[in-house]
């Protein structure tokens, strides 16, 4: 087992960070011990299991990554920085909306990160499940499905991968309580991968545009998907999911308004937010949870 201490170079707010990552009872969370195990696995698909433990103050932070295979330690950190977006200073990022309409939210939620996915497919899958279910069910639906086909680990949660998805049949989805639709597009999204028509590493180094363009070309995926495979999976700064029930619930609260904003309108408002709307709406989210 080796270890390594990482230090923050700007505010970071870990304890969001475990806040949202437990809201997946499948994750593995010490609140207090400040402590994360995660399922990483690197481009060669090697499995490994990363500890991340936090300590010093949010704008002063420091994370201890820990793992078991010490000839991968240069690209389990790499991999770590990169998902924590550890260059990231959120610091500048609330400067931006200093003197703006959402400054308040920003002073009252200072450093929230985007928490992302750790797999690029998982995050895919997990966006399909979730789209038109509250957000209780469709982490039932996620939690049977990596629970069904995905594999365990020293008590670690690995998720299924499309090889294996590819294989099952609808009814195998439907036993789960998923829906033949969404059964349909969990496991034909899966065989396109297998079937190399759909390569999501390749994908994640193209534009928004792009990006969006090619998703929502695929039965089952719309825009709110797009975005939020973008925004979860891999952590674009400047997008706005509108038409998201909780980010017009969290205006409408913000502005003590009686009735949720349209999406025509919040994308009118959120212009102003650019380039870095992804941070409002992570932090739109934030003022709502409890």
């Amino acid at each position: 087992m080796w270890e390594k201490q990482l230090k923050g170079l700007h505010t970071y707010d870990y304890h969001y960070l475990m806040k949202r990552w437990s809201m997946d009872q499948l994750n593995i969370v010490d609140a207090e011990g400040h402590e994360l195990k995660l399922p990483v696995v690197l481009g060669d698909e090697s499995r490994h299991i990363v500890v991340l433990q936090f300590n010093g103050t949010i704008t002063s932070p420091l994370v201890k990554v820990s793992s078991a295979d010490s000839s991968r330690q240069e690209d389990i950190l790499a991999w770590v920085e990169n998902w924590l977006q550890w260059d990231i200073d959120l610091t500048e990022v609330a400067a931006h909306f200093i003197g703006s309409d959402l400054e308040r939210l920003f002073y009252a939620h200072a450093g929230t990160p985007i928490v992302k996915d750790t797999d690029l497919y998982y995050c895919l899958m997990k966006t399909i499940i979730h789209q038109q279910l509250n957000l209780k069910f469709a982490y039932t639906l996620t939690n049977r499905f990596v629970e069904a086909f995905g594999t365990k680990e020293e008590g670690i949660w690995f998720y299924p991968t499309p090889q294996n998805v590819a294989s099952l049949e609808y009814d195998d989805l439907r036993k789960l309580q998923f829906s033949q639709r969404k059964a349909e597009y969990v496991i034909d999204t899966s065989r396109l991968i297998i079937e190399g028509k759909l390569d999501l590493a390749e994908l994640a180094a193209a534009s928004n545009e792009e990006i969006a363009s090619e998703l929502t070309k695929i039965r089952g995926l719309g825009s709110w998907s797009a975005q939020n495979w973008m925004l979860f999976g891999l952590g674009r700064s400047d997008l706005l999911p509108a038409a998201d029930i909780g980010v017009q619930n969290a205006l409408k609260s913000y502005d003590n308004l009686s009735e949720k904003p349209t999406p025509a309108a919040i994308h009118t408002r959120g212009e102003r937010w650019a380039p870095y709307r992804s941070y409002a709406t992570m932090t739109l989210w934030r003022s709502i949870e409890t």
